[in-house]
């Protein structure tokens, strides 16, 4: 092999190669997957034989990951192949071997499944988790306000921590004035709309004036702190990280274990998928209702179903 054909094939694990055809923290996304299995093929070169990549799977299968996290490395590497095969990177068949490689079977790795990867909130929960940050305080402000809006907006993490102002709208029917905010998500082709409480409004606003009064301005709402004790408020907005350790803090103060961030979106699409699935599925912004069927509509055996049958 000329060295100037393993440059050429280097090319299929440079992300650059997606871009205009994924989101840039999408395709942030695969390089450490990427890597990783580079490092596990030991060069490009082996690396691009569809053997090591079905022995990876094994590997993979063979240690801690879940079989959805495993069925995640696989498909980023799949859909770099294919995309280096359309550039001419690789040849179409090599592709189409990558693509041949089955994933894991969660029914066949069930004892790796992550226990708490779906841990339901029930309202009243809810509600202690958004009323434990103390109020009369800066830090305080910004965490009720954080949650307030996971709490009845069902964004993602990933649109709400960069979410500004002015992707703030009121909405009014009749005599009830309700706000929306404006985001695209990772499956957007464009934007949408989702819901956001009164409540949550409100705790933004209070803490938009109270950063302000201490001098500070920013184009984004979600700001974080630096400084002795970390209560001097920042410009830069919060990072999804900050996010989930502000989630983990109170859920801890509330006695509530595993509660993630995603864990939020999951109460606003269940708790509206009880009452009318539709409207679960605009406020979370998924463009296919089975989507929503599938993951946010829990329907709950009746008690007694089976009574009085015979």
């Amino acid at each position: 092999m000329t060295t100037e054909l393993a440059t050429v094939r280097h090319k299929a694990f440079d992300v650059n190669i997606l871009a205009g055809l994924v989101r840039k923290s999408t395709a942030d996304k695969y390089v450490g997957k990427l890597k990783a299995y580079v490092a596990f093929a030991g060069s490009a070169e082996a690396a691009l034989d569809p053997a090591t990549f079905a022995k990876w799977r094994a590997h993979m299968a063979a240690g801690n990951l879940s079989p959805n996290t495993i069925n995640l490395h696989l498909a980023s590497v799949r859909a770099m192949m294919k995309e280096a095969a359309a550039q001419g990177y690789i040849s179409h068949e090599t592709a189409e071997q990558f693509a041949a490689v089955r994933g894991v079977k969660p029914s066949a790795m069930k004892d790796k499944l992550k226990q708490n990867a779906r841990t339901k909130i029930v309202s009243e929960d809810m509600r202690r988790l958004c009323d434990a940050p103390q109020a009369d305080t800066l830090v305080g402000k910004m965490h009720r306000a954080l949650l307030l809006t996971m709490a009845s907006s069902g964004a993602r993490i990933s649109e709400i921590v960069t979410l500004k102002p002015t992707q703030i709208e009121a909405r009014k029917k009749g005599k009830v004035e309700s706000f929306v905010i404006i985001v695209s998500g990772k499956t957007d082709t464009g934007n949408r709309e989702a819901p956001l409480s009164s409540e949550a409004f409100k705790a933004i606003q209070e803490w938009l004036t109270a950063r302000s009064a201490v001098g500070v301005a920013s184009e984004f709402i979600f700001t974080g702190f630096s400084g002795r004790g970390g209560r001097d408020p920042r410009s830069t907005h919060i990072t999804t990280e900050a996010a989930w350790q502000t989630v983990k803090r109170y859920a801890e103060a509330c006695q509530l274990a595993h509660i993630k961030p995603h864990d939020f979106r999951r109460f606003v699409g269940t708790t509206l998928a009880k009452d009318n699935p539709r409207q679960a599925q605009k406020a979370l912004g998924h463009k296919d209702i089975a989507t929503t069927y599938k993951h946010y509509v829990l329907d709950e055996m009746e008690v007694g179903l089976t009574e009085n049958l015979f």
